[in-house]
């Protein structure tokens, strides 16, 4: 029973962890306008500089996806750590747009360490049969530490002093926390090789995965570009369209997406994998109809309301796809496909962002945001009705 208690105990503690590394790449998304203000510069170079958050998670995705079975989970979750510390230093620093693109880089790499490692080893501290509920606490601290991002700097920035700095000195504290926590822990790798052992796995798919792989990279892709519009773009539609000024009401909007996407994901436990893609995609499409209703009469109400369903949307879509193409996928070349996955997955949060950005300059971000409306409904419409007719599936 003590061992049950203890090992509990460091998966929640690792959970926490995980949570303050995802917060991390999320604080600066309510604090954008400030930065706009202070440094003058357009809607498409916020996009941009969020978008370079997904180029440094794909460069690690690719690069060092299975490092941490090699050197342990937690020489590389301390590296995460530090770039997660060194992103905040960026922008503390931050006196012009270099040193913005140089902190989401740094942030995109210490989410492409933690993403799959701080996931299995949230696994691997949990005692023997909890591997089920160890899962929730990975997924919970994934997403609900992206979600607290924005609501803490959105909180801090409107009713603290020092809206541009406070955040990430408070970030900053709860990294050198999280470090002491980590180094406390337990390694979970018993038998751990040299870094010069380590090879790159190349991204691919296997040709009798691609029929469950086609849909399920699509739902991923038109999930994560709603996640990626709604945090990168959302607070100056809120501010520009709707008056709302209220840095934490902008930063509780985009949480609310995050939080809902964690639902959505337990959720697929009830409905069953099978269903839980083309519901996913059906969620998807329905947030995406609710905002582009939001962008067209200006109501914050439906904002909020394709926040929560998108979300939901997303968290179904996602789980649904990342267990039908790990079951499909061979043992062998299982990693490599869900590290494919998860760069199309990322894709979504850049390719699609900077495309509004370049729109807004010449039609506005209302006719941005309705154009990849009506790109990513056709996505996702595509991928919900080949999923109806060729239902994929599950073992399990």
């Amino acid at each position: 029973m003590d061992g049950d208690l203890r090992g509990w105990r460091q998966c929640l503690l690792s959970g926490a962890v995980f949570a303050v590394c995802m917060a991390g790449t999320t604080l600066p998304t309510p604090l954008y306008s400030l930065y706009q203000e202070k440094f003058g510069f357009s809607e498409l170079t916020v996009t941009v500089v969020y978008a370079v958050y997904a180029f440094g998670v794909i460069a690690m995705l690719l690069l060092t996806g299975n490092v941490s079975d090699a050197v342990g989970r937690r020489p590389v979750l301390l590296w995460g750590l530090g770039f997660a510390a060194a992103s905040a230093v960026c922008f503390l620093c931050a006196t012009g747009l270099g040193w913005l693109y140089v902190g989401r880089l740094f942030s995109g790499l210490s989410a492409g360490l933690f993403t799959g490692a701080a996931t299995v080893y949230v696994i691997e501290l949990a005692p023997d049969g909890g591997a089920s509920r160890a899962t929730f606490v990975a997924t919970a601290a994934n997403m609900g530490g992206l979600g607290c991002g924005p609501l803490l700097a959105g909180i801090l920035a409107q009713y603290a002093p020092w809206p541009l700095y406070l955040p990430f000195v408070v970030h900053l504290a709860l990294v050198t926390g999280s470090a002491a926590v980590l180094l406390w822990l337990p390694e979970a790798v018993r038998e751990r090789r040299p870094l010069s052992t380590v090879r790159p796995q190349r991204p691919g798919v296997p040709p009798q995965v691609r029929k469950v792989f086609g849909p399920a990279a699509v739902a991923s892709f038109v999930g994560f570009a709603l996640f990626g519009v709604f945090t990168s773009v959302s607070p100056a539609f809120l501010a520009e369209s709707l008056d709302v000024d209220n840095h934490a009401v902008s930063g509780l909007v985009v949480a609310l997406a995050f939080f809902s996407s964690t639902a959505g994901q337990l959720v697929v436990g009830r409905v069953g994998l099978e269903r839980s893609l083309p519901l996913g995609c059906a969620g998807l499409l329905a947030g995406l109809a609710l905002l582009a209703g939001a962008l067209h009469w200006d109501l914050l109400s439906l904002v909020v309301l394709s926040a929560i369903v998108g979300g939901v949307g997303q968290g179904l879509a996602f789980r649904g796809a990342l267990s039908a193409v790990a079951q499909a996928s061979p043992t062998d070349r299982r990693a490599s496909v869900i590290s494919t996955l998860f760069v199309v997955a990322y894709a979504g949060i850049s390719v699609p962002v900077i495309g509004v950005g370049v729109l807004t300059g010449p039609i506005g971000l209302e006719g941005a945001g309705l154009v990849f409306i009506a790109c990513m409904a056709v996505l996702v419409s595509t991928a919900g009705v080949y999923l109806l007719r060729r239902p994929v599936r599950t073992s399990a």
